[in-house]
């Protein structure tokens, strides 16, 4: 492959690992810029389960914004480096020929206006689609200010699109990117997106979209009730968070990293809005509003409401079982086919049905009794929202 595509890819595809996407695990090297162009390649979990190569990486790294925490904010000293459209699906072509890659994430800063960004970035998927017949995964960013007719040509593409709202509400993202609207630049592209999903006929790809996590002093309550919205509402596939790290050189420097515990806080609590039926009030937040780091917020609901209330695994709804710690979609699915062959009895019964029966044992009931155990009061590990596979493995 040529030595100065390669070079490009060096300098902008490690800088993606600030922008999760589908990648397993989420890697976050220290320094985005690495020797090794191949670095930005990631094994992936896409939308239902397939795992494949993917190809992250920006289409430039030059940008006109001054976002307060970027590597890339406009004035500072970094490597720029940009690719044309026919130049970076060639090479991505001739890395998938060789069995590289099966897929690609592409972004980009923004040069000459969120618009023009938008149509380089459409013009590299239908290279990739027309000219060579590509036939696999492509995920798009949706630029600030990118026009409806852009969106819907990135959506005819892409298997997956995504808008990075960055903060919950208007009034953080003026503190993080100064120059970004929170409505007119960034949500109603979402909004967009989920009523082309409604209304016109075709097949459309999924969205997500992107939280800068303690950079600007939201809480948790706060991006919570945003990704709530939009999960329930305009049927985004899924919300990434990604936590502050000071990178020099940039006006937040001196600001505190966020705790990697929180991300996972947030993860969690995403996917029992998303899977499990809870809603943001039930949710164990401080006075803060934010959420406890030294336990799960569905092992926190279940201390404070099943703990008395015990659940009965032969007769409760599949909601009602999704409410246990150790049970997720998956088990509870497997339980209710079990009930029609007869009563589950013992944790045995559970453990043969891929249930977490240790962190299920002292919510339940099984044929009206309280499951035999030889446990601590409480689970030993609290992660029990991903009772099924981890967030990252099993959450598309």
């Amino acid at each position: 492959m040529p030595v100065d595509a390669l070079e490009k890819l060096r300098l902008l595809g490690p800088p993606t690992c600030y922008e999760p996407a589908e990648e397993l695990p989420l890697r976050r090297p220290a320094v985005p810029e690495s020797p090794d162009p191949l670095r930005c390649i990631y094994q992936a979990v896409l939308p239902g389960g397939k795992r494949i190569a993917l190809l992250k990486t920006l289409l430039t790294s030059a940008c006109e914004r001054d976002c307060l925490y970027c590597a890339f904010r406009r004035g500072r000293d970094a490597p720029r480096a940009s690719f044309s459209p026919d130049e970076l699906a060639r090479l991505f072509i001739r890395m998938h020929e060789r069995g590289l890659v099966e897929g690609i994430f592409l972004s980009s800063g923004i040069a000459g206006s969120g618009p023009r960004t938008e149509d380089l970035l459409i013009d590299t998927a239908e290279i990739l689609r027309r000219r060579y017949g590509f036939r696999g995964y492509i995920h798009l960013k949706i630029m600030p200010g990118a026009e409806r007719e852009q969106v819907i040509a990135a959506m005819r593409l892409a298997n997956r699109v995504s808008v990075n709202l960055e903060a919950p509400n208007p009034e953080r993202l003026a503190r993080l990117c100064p120059h970004k609207t929170f409505y007119d630049e960034l949500f109603e592209r979402l909004r967009w997106i989920a009523e082309v999903r409604r209304t016109l006929p075709g097949r459309w790809p999924s969205a997500t979209t992107q939280f800068v996590v303690g950079a600007a002093g939201e809480s948790d309550r706060e991006i919570l009730l945003t990704t709530q919205y939009l999960l329930r509402d305009l049927g985004l596939a899924r919300a990434y968070f990604s936590r502050f790290e000071p990178i020099p050189g940039t006006p937040l420097e001196g600001h505190p990293p966020t705790p990697a515990l929180r991300e996972h806080r947030l993860y969690e609590s995403s996917f029992l809005l998303r899977d499990y039926g809870f809603s943001v009030d039930e949710l164990p937040f401080d006075r803060t509003g934010n959420l406890p780091l030294d336990v799960n917020p569905k092992l926190a609901w279940a201390r404070r409401h099943l703990l008395e209330a015990p659940v009965e695994v032969n007769t409760a709804t599949r909601g009602e079982l999704l409410r246990v710690p150790g049970i997720g979609p998956t088990g509870a699915e497997r339980i209710l086919r079990a009930r029609t062959q007869g009563r589950l009895r013992e944790l045995g019964d559970l453990r043969k049905l891929g249930v977490r029966a240790e962190a299920a044992a002292p919510f339940i009931l099984l044929a009206g009794r309280r499951p035999a155990r030889q446990l601590a009061l409480w689970p030993a590990e609290p992660g029990a929202v991903a009772s099924d596979p981890t967030p990252e493995e099993g959450n598309p």
